[in-house]
């Protein structure tokens, strides 16, 4: 048992704090972190870690970069926070003007609010009132089975039904879920059987996070969105986890040749500095609401909607990534997880790996099928931390999303550790 000791974080932690996908009295202690450094999270005893995960996807260029403190520093001498209706600010205008220089072009407007979750909010409400202020109601929402968009009810709503928002069944609205397609022909009949009266259809796009890092064709997506143009079915891209780099184009849309209505922006958009929340829209559907009754507008705002610092940490993190070098170290972890698919794909323990820019997938072979209450999550979760790597497993699925920062070295020995214990765990 972990000796927990006197006024550590672990032990002040466990008297007054209620973690996140956790619960009470379950005979596991948080890992009291004291500070972090480019790729590496360090805890109150001095054990170093390997931040394999990005701190749940967000953080893009390692802890603490000394640019983004830099920035957020200079502009908490300026301006830390003000009112979003009716005043506006420089940090919000130039990380907008930014945003939608290398957003697909139809992007026209940048609406602010926290995170992930509030940014699919924002997202199903555009699109379900766009149609109300048209007079062409639509209620019909369409979505991928084991769609994962959040934690907020409309964005559990948008999520597969199952044991996560269980106890909120009855709350939620009802939303139609349809099979990611596997073949062209397979997507022509989702078509064919698409009615006009949807409108949405939101996608997190050629990769389904939470539900396992499932991954699939780029063609197949560009031609299911044809079809819900032609549909007038309005899309939306959840870019959420893979904004920002992580599929190795600047944004999984850029895969795609038929671009969405909607984006919904978070995780990486600060560098993993501080919460902020992103979508964006089509100068059509932002029309929509122009108008002099004052009962189409958008009703919707967040107390800390723009806030200058995060802006600040967002434009400073964009800057980074816009770097050459940034763009080589992509490229370059690309290309390692690559290889070592290809080293692993055959082991008698691997039922599948694949990799799409920086992230890479394993898909564990375990009894009864791939599930996230596998325990060998639990296994692999500690053999992980006690080789110093942060990895966090979706049950028997593993998977490594690091900072760009990392080095060739660092990942070639998760690359090891992760042989290691395909032979021992």
């Amino acid at each position: 048992m972990k000796v927990i000791l006197e006024n550590s974080l672990t032990e002040r932690d466990e008297l007054v704090v209620w973690h996140p996908y956790s619960q009470g009295n379950w005979g596991k202690f948080p890992i009291g972190i004291s500070h972090g450094e480019g790729s590496y999270l360090f805890d109150d005893e001095g054990n170093r870690y390997i931040d394999a995960i990005s701190s749940w996807w967000v953080n893009l260029h390692g802890h603490c970069h000394p640019f983004i403190i830099k920035s957020v520093l200079e502009q908490m001498t300026k301006l830390e926070q003000v009112i979003f209706a009716g005043f506006t600010h420089d940090p919000a205008i130039t990380l907008a003007e930014k945003l939608l220089s290398v957003l697909p072009r139809n992007q026209s407007k940048v609406f602010y609010s926290d995170d992930g979750s509030t940014s699919v909010e924002v997202a199903i409400k555009m699109a379900i009132q766009y149609w109300s202020n048209l007079d062409m109601p639509k209620k019909k929402i369409l979505a991928f089975k084991n769609a994962y968009h959040g934690d907020t009810f409309g964005s559990m709503s948008l999520s597969s039904r199952g044991p996560f928002n269980a106890a909120f069944s009855s709350f939620l609205f009802e939303v139609d879920f349809i099979n990611i397609p596997q073949n062209s022909q397979e997507v022509q009949i989702l078509i064919d059987n698409l009615q006009d009266d949807y409108a949405a259809f939101i996608f997190e796009p050629l990769i389904q996070g939470t539900a396992g890092m499932r991954m699939y064709k780029a063609d197949l997506l560009n031609q299911l969105l044809v079809g819900c143009k032609n549909k007038n079915i309005l899309t939306i891209a959840d870019e959420v986890m893979t904004g920002f780099g992580r599929t190795g184009k600047l944004f999984a849309m850029d895969y795609v040749i038929e671009k969405p209505d909607i984006i919904c922006l978070s995780k990486g958009l600060t560098g993993g500095m501080m919460p902020l929340g992103v979508t964006t829209c089509t100068q059509a559907i932002y029309q929509a609401f122009q108008t002099d009754d004052v009962l189409k507008s958008f009703f919707h705002g967040h107390s800390y909607t723009a806030n200058p610092l995060a802006c600040t940490a967002a434009i400073a993190s964009l800057n980074i990534l816009l770097r050459r070098g940034t763009q080589e170290s992509i490229s370059r972890i690309e290309n390692q997880h690559r290889d070592f698919v290809k080293r692993i794909h055959h082991h008698p323990k691997v039922l599948n790996a694949a990799s799409l820019g920086t992230i890479f997938m394993l898909e564990w072979k375990v009894k009864g099928g791939s599930t996230y209450f596998n325990d060998i999550r639990d296994k692999l979760y500690a053999f992980f931390l006690s080789e110093g790597i942060l990895i966090r497993p979706l049950g028997n699925i593993l998977y490594l999303m690091p900072p760009y920062c990392i080095s060739q070295e660092d990942l070639q020995f998760i690359y090891e550790k992760i042989q290691e214990a395909l032979e021992n765990v």
